[in-house]
């Protein structure tokens, strides 16, 4: 069992920035790839971005490449995403959630059902 915790989320302006982070329980974080999803009102759940357990592999939705960035530090058991240039379309609960197929990302890992754990999201309000 893991239990993830998000924070970090607030209300900002266009064009600025947040780091949202999640802490995770237990001693295999690192054995468990990591991803973000976010849920917008009236949309259905949407990948962000997914980072391998080693962090060497990172992936984006398109619409954030080049203004999101993934990472991770497994010492202190959290992963992070920086979020820059931030657009009224960004508004949503965020969300971090644990791979289910281990520290290896495939070529599902946008789908919402191949992750495992859930954290309980972070709300990010973008005002224009």
């Amino acid at each position: 069992q893991v239990q993830l915790v998000e924070s970090g989320g607030g209300l900002v302006q266009a064009g600025g920035s947040l780091r949202l982070s999640c802490a995770a329980s237990g001693r295999t974080f690192s054995s468990y790839a990591m991803g973000w999803f976010r849920l917008a009102p009236g949309k259905d759940r949407e990948f962000v971005a997914a980072i391998s357990g080693s962090g060497g592999s990172t992936y984006y939705a398109d619409s954030v490449k080049g203004r999101f960035t993934i990472s991770r530090d497994n010492a202190k058991n959290t992963v992070y995403l920086q979020i820059n240039n931030l657009k009224p379309e960004d508004t949503a609960v965020y969300y971090c959630t644990a791979y289910r197929r281990g520290s290896n990302l495939y070529s599902d890992y946008e789908l919402p059902d191949r992750y495992v754990y859930w954290g309980q999201g972070t709300q990010v309000t973008v005002s224009s």
